[in-house]
């Protein structure tokens, strides 16, 4: 093969160079376009941001995002994987459900891959989820206890453990379980494929990010919930924690007065004819949109990634939203006299049932009474304080259309509608009461300590069957033992009722088991 000429030395130097550095080359300009590749196929996975819409109120309402996932969330396929990684927590099932999350089936008779009240939504494009309205507010009965679980949206979240669940999930961060070489096969064991990019971002950004999130607030919850007693299923405490997360107040410098705050989930039923009255337990708001908003605040958005339009989309469907009628059956001439004791005593604060359903008529109805009147468990009421009242009203939407304007410190709770009433049990605003029948017999009589947790209608009696149990021994069944000499706990109060004759007593039950 003949040599190249070269005119000069030159020349034939630097063509010597070209093909020494020629190799070098065409790896730096590999290496760019994989770089410009990487580059791009990050710009598109992680600047997505979407979440489903549906076309029913109601299934927007069960699985619809209102925001929460942003701040508050964790990514789905770490969702999907915590049953695999913590097989004892979940007590060996593979979802929710044992943390008293409720799931439904689809079209074809499978199950959903997500429980009503946590929804999705797809954040810089990791796909998030974290919970809405229904969480707290989609409850199940039964008739009987071998009859099938009725799901009821709207009524009280009776089956699910939220302080488990709670603790659970941020206590996951500082396991070694969640390191990405454990993890990530997990979420591919369930289903989930991971491409090269995605796997450097979730081992480098998406899992550190989440750890570091979840440490924090771990941190803060643990030292607030440590000071307090067991929440167990269906109670909240709607305020403290807020303080202690979002408000980043350090737990040890809450008071011992209002430290403890855990209350029911209320029914959100019918919510038009509610408007103007005293919402939330302790009456300290009267708008409707200022109490949705603060609720969705507690299911974890925030003023910046709140989804106003999603929130205002329940709000509407609620306004008119009844409540099943109730499958008990009383005596149909008890029931009438039942009436007429009722209308004497209870009609002014509650309202009343008749033919056409809950009328929401009454003197007072809506109105707040003082707790020296009424002598019930003080905790729910003194957790609100007028000093976070002035962080709400001047720290949250401040200088926005939705800043809060409503809110009050009162000095009781609120006389509430009694629409739904049999989907409403444990009674009194902690809880503390089983049963109708229970409520109306002098607090001394009432049962100190039973198990909560189930929904199986007590026809008899009013509300769910709830047996007694010793807070120092096994619970009896299935359930967790509710305790009513715990701080917090109290079964005193509400004597309304409790000195009538035994006979009117019963008739006024039979009354109250239509609602």
């Amino acid at each position: 093969m003949p040599q190249p000429y070269f005119v000069t030395e030159v020349e034939r130097q630097l063509a010597q160079r070209r093909r020494k550095w020629q190799p070098v080359r065409l790896v730096l300009i590999a290496a760019l376009v994989g770089v410009i590749y990487l580059a791009l196929t990050a710009a598109i996975l992680f600047t997505r941001n979407d979440t489903p819409v549906y076309g029913e109120a109601i299934e927007h309402f069960k699985y619809g995002s209102i925001g929460s996932e942003t701040e508050g969330g964790i990514p789905y396929r770490v969702w999907q994987a915590l049953p695999r990684l913590f097989p004892d927590a979940f007590a060996q099932r593979d979802d929710y459900s044992a943390f008293g999350f409720l799931y439904e089936k689809d079209a074809l008779g499978r199950q959903r891959d997500l429980p009503i009240g946590v929804s999705r939504r797809t954040v810089r494009g990791v796909d998030m989820v974290w919970l809405n309205c229904a969480v707290c507010h989609t409850g199940t009965y039964r008739l009987s206890a071998g009859g099938p679980h009725i799901i009821v949206p709207a009524m009280p979240s009776n089956n699910l453990q939220f302080e488990r669940f709670a603790r659970f999930v941020l206590s996951t961060a500082a396991d070694e379980r969640m390191a990405p070489d454990t993890l990530i096969p997990a979420a591919e064991a369930a289903g989930h494929r991971f491409g090269t990019v995605e796997k450097v971002a979730w081992r480098y950004l998406v899992l550190p990010s989440l750890r570091e999130g979840l440490i924090a607030r771990h941190a803060r919850l643990e030292s607030l919930l440590a000071r307090q007693p067991d929440w167990g299923p269906g109670r909240v405490d709607t305020f403290n924690p807020y303080k202690v997360v979002q408000m980043k107040i350090p737990a040890a410098t809450l008071t011992p007065a209002e430290v403890i705050g855990a209350a029911d989930f209320p029914a959100v039923f019918e919510q038009g004819p509610r408007e103007g009255m005293h919402l939330h337990w302790d009456g300290n708001n009267t708008s409707l949109a200022e109490r949705n908003l603060s609720a969705a605040l507690g299911a974890g958005v925030t003023p910046e990634t709140v989804d106003h339009a999603a929130i205002e989309r329940v709000a509407d469907w609620l306004l008119t939203l009844k409540p099943p009628p109730s499958p008990n059956q009383p005596d149909t001439a008890a029931i009438a006299r039942g009436r007429t004791v009722y209308e004497a005593a209870c009609r002014s604060c509650h309202g009343e049932q008749d033919p056409a359903g809950y009328q929401f008529q009454g003197d007072a109805i809506g109105k707040v009474d003082p707790i020296a009147k009424l002598g019930t468990d003080r905790a729910r009421l003194d957790s609100y304080t007028p000093a976070f009242r002035q962080r709400q009203l001047t720290e949250l939407f401040a200088g926005t259309p939705y800043a809060f304007r409503s809110f009050e410190k009162t000095d009781g709770y609120a006389n509430l509608p009694l629409d739904g009433l049999w989907l409403r049990g444990p009674y009194l605003h902690n809880g503390a009461v089983p049963t109708l029948k229970d409520l109306l017999a002098p607090p001394a009589e009432r049962p100190a300590a039973y198990l909560r947790g189930s929904d199986v209608v007590d026809s008899v009696n009013g509300g769910f069957i709830s047996p007694p149990c010793d807070p120092k021994a096994p619970p009896p069944a299935p359930g967790f033992c509710f305790d009513t000499t715990q701080t917090g706990n109290s079964k005193d109060g509400h004597l309304y009722g409790t000195d009538l004759p035994a006979s009117a007593k019963s008739d006024l039950l039979a009354y109250l088991l239509t609602f």
